[in-house]
């Protein structure tokens, strides 16, 4: 039998050792303690919550504390986009402003049939292993679309596809994010305007005499369209023809002139 002193030894211990966890874990509370940032919590709070890190900043979080300490602004969410945008400057008091939609375009149409192949390649399908291969890949020309699937495995938003041995962008499901430029070896995808109609859809910078002899569609740098522009908006440098989008007045005319197809219309 344990007597009485001895129970009442033990309930002391036990009890001040309750204490003395509870007086540890309140100092700890007072000396760890953050503030929390209400615009901050508020800014997290509408953000999507994709991670997807196109904001260039580590996630959502970090893209929320830079909104709110103000060192980036209402709008550097691609994904939320200008609805997101709105909800941001009315936490942070600001105006969203009016920065149009982004979306990624693959410079590229080197399809099946329109671009030549030095051999037949059957491998994993990562266009940076393939852009190791000898010769650069199984396509002839050294710029164009490998068609391995990397950009689409970074996807997050299904807005990219592998179509007939070329990526294709989704521009109604593309949110920006950038994944699919970083990821791709050729450098062949970068942002345009959403509103965009005339894009040049090769990259090669090869002279024109080459570029004819691996691609049906390739730009060869004939100038035809840089003559043609009406607003100074089209320049041929390094063989390919590259458009100023905030010049472009979406005429067509470079697409109807240009004698290899290299500019495309989008809708």
């Amino acid at each position: 039998m344990i007597d009485g002193l001895g129970v009442l030894i033990a309930v002391a211990v036990v009890a001040g050792t309750g204490i003395l966890i509870g007086v540890v874990l309140g100092v700890a509370n007072i000396k760890l303690h953050v503030d929390v940032d209400e615009k901050e919590a508020a800014v997290l709070g509408v953000l999507p919550g994709n991670n997807c890190g196109g904001c260039g900043f580590p996630g959502c979080s970090g893209c929320a504390a830079a909104i709110a300490s103000g060192k980036a602004p209402v709008n550097q969410c691609p994904v939320g986009g200008a609805p997101v945008a709105a909800q941001i400057a009315e936490i942070m008091g600001t105006d969203a402003g009016s920065e149009e939609k982004q979306v990624a375009y693959v410079h590229c149409n080197g399809t099946c049939e329109n671009a030549s192949s030095q051999y037949t390649y059957s491998g994993a399908m990562d266009c940076r292993v393939i852009n190791q291969l000898p010769g650069n890949g199984p396509k002839t020309c050294t710029y164009g679309c490998l068609g391995g699937g990397s950009c689409v495995s970074v996807c997050q938003f299904d807005a990219i596809h592998i179509v007939n041995g070329v990526a294709v962008v989704d521009k109604e499901a593309c949110k920006a994010c950038k994944k699919c430029i970083e990821i791709c070896p050729r450098h062949l995808i970068d942002l345009i305007p959403y509103s965009s109609t005339e894009v040049v859809r090769c990259k090669s910078n090869d002279p024109g005499q080459k570029v004819n002899k691996y691609c049906k569609v390739g730009c060869i740098a004939c100038r035809i369209c840089e003559k043609n522009c009406p607003v100074g908006a089209i320049k041929v440098e390094n063989n390919v023809a590259s458009i100023d989008q905030s010049k472009c007045t979406h005429c067509g005319l470079c697409a109807q002139k240009c004698p290899k197809k290299a500019i495309e219309i989008v809708g």
